[in-house]
C-alpha cells in the first residue's frame, strides 16, 4: 500500500481524490497542511507528496524542498508547461518523491504519476 499525503496551496481535496480515483485500491491519501506533509515523507510515514499551487513549485513545493532536498522534488506542470509522460517517468526513476502542479494539469499529470508509482507496488 502506498502512502500519499497532498499537501500544496491549492485543489487538495480534488487532487486526493484523483490520486484515489487512478491508485487502484492500492494507496492510502491523506490531506496535510505543508510542513505536516513534508514532515510525513521525511520522517517515512508517508511514501510520497503532491501538491498544487498557481506556479506548480511555490506553494506547491516549498516546504517539501525545504524538508526533503530539492533533489527529491519536481514540478511536473507549472505555468506554460506541462511535463510529458516520458520525463515524469524519467523523473521517478531518479528517485524524485514530491511532485508540484498546477492545479489545471492535476487530470494530466496524476494519472502519469499514479501509474508509475503503482509499478512497483505488491498486491
Amino acid at each position: 500500500m502506498l502512502k500519499i499525503v497532498v499537501g500544496g496551496q491549492l485543489s487538495k481535496n480534488e487532487n486526493a481524490k484523483l490520486i484515489e480515483e487512478f491508485g487502484e485500491g492500492k494507496v492510502e491519501v491523506k490531506i496535510l497542511g505543508d510542513l505536516q506533509a513534508a514532515m510525513a515523507v521525511k520522517n517515512k510515514t508517508a511514501d510520497y507528496y503532491l501538491g498544487s499551487c498557481q506556479t506548480g513549485a511555490g506553494g506547491a513545493l516549498a516546504m517539501a524542498i525545504a524538508m526533503l532536498g530539492y533533489d527529491k522534488c519536481i514540478s511536473v506542470a507549472m505555468v506554460g508547461k506541462v511535463l510529458d509522460d516520458e520525463e515524469i517517468i524519467k523523473a521517478i526513476a531518479g528517485g524524485k518523491i514530491a511532485f508540484g502542479f498546477v492545479p489545471e494539469a492535476a487530470h494530466t499529470v496524476i494519472p502519469v504519476i499514479m501509474k508509475e508509482l503503482l509499478k512497483n507496488v505488491q498486491e
